[in-house]
């Protein structure tokens, strides 16, 4: 059985795996609606499989239907009872969305997406609002009226240098925000390596590693391009990014390998909650966000391909 060294160095590699996806970033291009959708797309895929072929198969193997099954629906409902409950922005393409508790006010303090929408693009909803807004105020050059007839006054965004420095309480309520959206999302992979390893299975375990590192990339990719609309330094996009999937994985990794190891025979239950709280995260955050931009053959046919790529690598594992 790995040791929880072990745990620690396989599950923090998977993290920092989420850094890559920012590296874009630097280059500061516009990322297309498509390529986002279908980033999502392929993150989609490889949980969906990883969640199958990785915890839901093993577990059955190890223990019961019931235990397994039980786990997976107790982990589906435990994700979208913390969705509810935890206060956190979901990032989005070019903007945030609050939910469970966070307003409107939170959007507003990560910055205004419509800065650095772009007017050409006839798929783009933050331009088409843009546009709107535009229409309504009579404002034909696409700035927004001034209500006291002076220049506007650029809005306040996390980690822009020229920005007024925010209280620590609410750069506290910022971090606390888009850290409750992460943990949610990215815990439930680091628990399905803590368990596998606990449990004795090294071969599953490595695979859900490999894929869970492959599907931080494009899932870093997605927090990313939001994070960085808000005028961050690329640097501090690269940071929070990867911290995003070391932190939570490296926490619950340990969770799960401390739970097994220390109640045997839990490894059916446990493998089943990952799997549940995983596949609630691709149908209540990655499908939808995919999808209703025009470019959902793009989102499918990258989330068949992440599924053939995760059976691709369990092969290879395997062998």
């Amino acid at each position: 059985m790995t040791d929880l060294a072990g745990v620690l160095t396989v599950s923090s590699v998977a993290g920092v795996a989420t850094g890559l996806g920012a590296l874009p970033v630097f280059v500061r291009a516009r990322v297309t609606h498509r390529t986002y959708d279908a980033a999502l797309g392929l993150a989609a895929g490889l949980m969906v499989a990883a969640s199958v072929f990785g915890l839901i198969l093993p577990g059955m193997e190890e223990g019961t239907l019931t235990a397994v099954m039980t786990g997976l629906l107790v982990g589906g409902l435990a994700l979208l009872g913390g969705n509810y409950a935890i206060p956190h922005l979901h990032a989005q393409y070019r903007e945030w969305l609050p939910d469970g508790g966070a307003t409107g006010a939170d959007v507003a303090s990560m910055g205004d997406p419509a800065d650095s929408a772009d007017p050409t693009d006839p798929t783009d909803p933050v331009a088409m609002a843009a546009a709107s807004a535009d229409a309504e105020t009579g404002d034909t050059h696409g700035n927004s009226a001034d209500t006291d007839g002076g220049d506007a006054t650029p809005p306040t965004s996390l980690g822009d240098p020229t920005a007024s420095i925010d209280e620590p309480e609410s750069a506290l309520r910022k971090a606390l925000l888009i850290g409750g959206a992460i943990t949610l999302h990215n815990a439930p992979e680091g628990l399905a390596i803590g368990v596998a390893f606990a449990s004795g299975l090294e071969e599953v375990a490595l695979l859900l590693a490999v894929v869970i590192g492959l599907q931080n990339v494009p899932d870093g990719f997605a927090f990313a391009v939001p994070m960085a609309e808000t005028g961050m330094s690329n640097l501090r996009v690269l940071w929070y990014t990867t911290l995003s999937g070391v932190v939570p994985q490296v926490v619950a990794s340990v969770f799960g390998f401390s739970l097994v190891s220390i109640a045997a025979g839990l490894f059916p239950i446990a493998s089943g909650f990952a799997a549940g709280a995983m596949l609630a995260v691709v149908f209540r955050e990655l499908i939808p966000s995919s999808h209703g931009h025009g470019h959902a053959d793009a989102a499918t046919l990258a989330f068949l391909f992440g599924f053939v790529l995760l059976v691709v690598v369990d092969e290879l594992v395997v062998v």
